[in-house]
């Protein structure tokens, strides 16, 4: 079992930046593919993007792209999102998941482990 814990999600201004993180719970981590997915209220989880088990292939759904950026250290057990530029319209639950695999997905039906969600809110 791999446990996921997000963190570093809160309140911040439009234009602001954030950066979050998920610690992995098990040496396992190494061996997955990771990605981001965000909830808004009354909304569906969308993806966000994702990042290969090497770290070196990512992917992010198009409207992010050059705002947000997914990088990982397998040393920590730990995968960050940084957030730029943040805007009202990015504030949602933000959840971490972890795939057995080494090639990343968007589906959300293909990640076997999720963590708890952090909270971010961006004000105007």
């Amino acid at each position: 079992q791999v446990k996921l814990v997000e963190s570093g999600g809160g309140l911040v201004q439009a234009g602001a930046s954030l950066r979050l993180s998920c610690e992995a719970s098990q040496v396992i981590f190494s061996a997955c593919s990771m990605a981001w997915f965000r909830q808004a209220p009354g909304k569906e989880r969308e993806y966000v993007g994702a990042i290969s088990q090497s770290g070196t292939r990512t992917d992010y759904v198009d409207s992010l792209k050059g705002r947000f950026t997914i990088s990982r250290d397998n040393a920590k057990n730990t995968v960050y999102l940084q957030m730029n530029s943040l805007k009202p319209e990015d504030t949602a639950v933000y959840y971490c998941a972890a795939r057995l695999n080494i090639y990343t997905s968007r589906r959300t039906g293909d990640y076997n482990y999720w963590g708890q969600g952090t909270q971010v809110t961006v004000s105007s």
